[in-house]
């Protein structure tokens, strides 16, 4: 959904791009740099302090906010560097998630871990049911919409983390919502999909 609304961020991401192109004018390097507080944002959550957990994780996100800014102030976009954004963010995701199997969280209807396997689950098909309609020429431009995008995917999940250091029954509570409105976007994506692949016929 947000990215209907991106028009109202360019503003702000030039001026991070001009800022971040100074220090380090390698937009590649900050996609590749955001693993590190990925990895720092599953090491606290290892170890149940959910406050610096996702304090690196919103450093992760910002850093892939970093690598795009910075590329096209310097005109340096690319596909290579749209196919290393993609799947490092999909490290990122994966790397986070895996962590929260080990956090304790409460049961909700299922196990926790259910909820977070499930999350990962739509996470991940979110994105291939968009990468396979291109993959397999059904579509020319990239499948958008459905309910959650990655970049509410990810900041409802930060919001995760917080709520966790509070009382994690609220942490498992949202997970949960996000798994299912997870796995919803992907169908979504696939009978989008479908209709324009039957519309073309």
């Amino acid at each position: 959904m947000l990215y209907t609304r991106r028009e109202i961020f360019r503003g702000l991401e030039k001026k991070i791009g001009r800022v971040f192109a100074k220090i380090l004018p390698y937009p590649n390097a900050y996609t590749l740099l955001s693993l590190i507080p990925a990895v720092l944002t599953a090491f606290f959550i290892v170890n149940k302090n959910f406050f610096l957990a996702a304090g690196f994780f919103f450093f992760a996100i910002f850093m892939d906010v970093i690598d795009g800014a910075v590329a096209r102030t310097l005109e340096k976009t690319s596909k290579l560097g749209a196919y290393l954004d993609t799947i490092v963010d999909r490290f990122v995701e994966i790397i986070v998630l895996f962590s929260l199997l080990f956090a304790d969280f409460p049961e909700l209807v299922l196990p926790a871990y259910a909820w977070i396997f499930l999350l990962l689950v739509g996470s991940l098909l979110t994105t291939y049911a968009k990468a396979a309609a291109k993959e397999k020429e059904i579509v020319k431009n990239e499948v958008k919409g459905g309910l959650l995008e990655r970049a509410e995917r990810v900041f409802l999940l930060w919001i995760a983390l917080i709520l966790a250091g509070f009382n994690p029954f609220y942490s498992i509570v949202l997970i949960s919502v996000l798994a299912v409105l997870s796995i919803l976007s992907a169908l979504q994506r696939i009978l989008i999909v479908i209709r324009f692949s039957q519309h073309e016929k």
